[in-house]
């Protein structure tokens, strides 16, 4: 595990198109089947790593926040998994299930969708607007496996409540820190 902070794609970014299969369902969406009217996070995130596992409770508590709101939420996996089989598909279908996950887990197996979004870690936050236009980028909270700091997803929270109330979402933006995206072997 290489501890590895987001790359920070430039705000305003169109967002990348995708077309993953769901691990829960087998069924392949897009982007335009995920994103909400008010808005879209994209979550970068795997299985197996210990940020990610410190944030299971946090994402799913602000999926439940927000998608009544009118945000969509949408997960990805792009690890290898030949090298991390513990980030299968079908481990991710039991891990969406345990985590109580209401929105979808879908499987980057080419790997090209994190390259699209210039993924660095997981876990890794992106938050559209209604336009499909980046507004944030980085970090959930400051919390950290055994840093003490409790998870409450006070970046993501006042991102998303910025754009919800039309307000200015500020420039500062703190990257992510997580377990670099475990990239195929060419």
């Amino acid at each position: 595990m290489a501890r590895t902070s987001s790359n920070m794609l430039d705000l305003g970014t169109k967002a990348p198109n995708f077309t993953l299969p769901n691990a829960v369902d087998g069924n392949s969406l897009s982007f335009s089947d995920v994103c909400g009217k008010n808005g879209t996070v994209v979550m970068f995130i795997c299985n197996h790593c210990p940020y990610v596992k410190h944030v299971f409770g946090g994402i799913t508590s602000l999926a439940n926040d927000y998608q009544s709101k009118g945000v969509g939420f949408v997960a990805i996996s792009s690890n290898d998994v030949e090298n991390y089989p513990e980030d299968s598909p079908e481990l991710m279908k039991k891990t969406a299930q345990e985590q109580g996950y209401t929105f979808p887990y879908l499987y980057d197996e080419s790997q090209e969708t994190a390259k699209a979004y210039d993924a660095a870690c997981t876990p890794d936050f992106y938050l559209f607007d209604a336009e499909q236009l980046l507004v944030y980028r980085g970090q959930m909270d400051d919390s950290r496996p055994k840093n003490g700091i409790p998870v409450t997803g006070k970046d993501l929270r006042t991102a998303l409540n910025a754009l919800l109330s039309g307000s200015a979402i500020g420039p500062i933006q703190k990257p992510s820190l997580g377990c670099n995206i475990k990239w195929k072997v060419s």
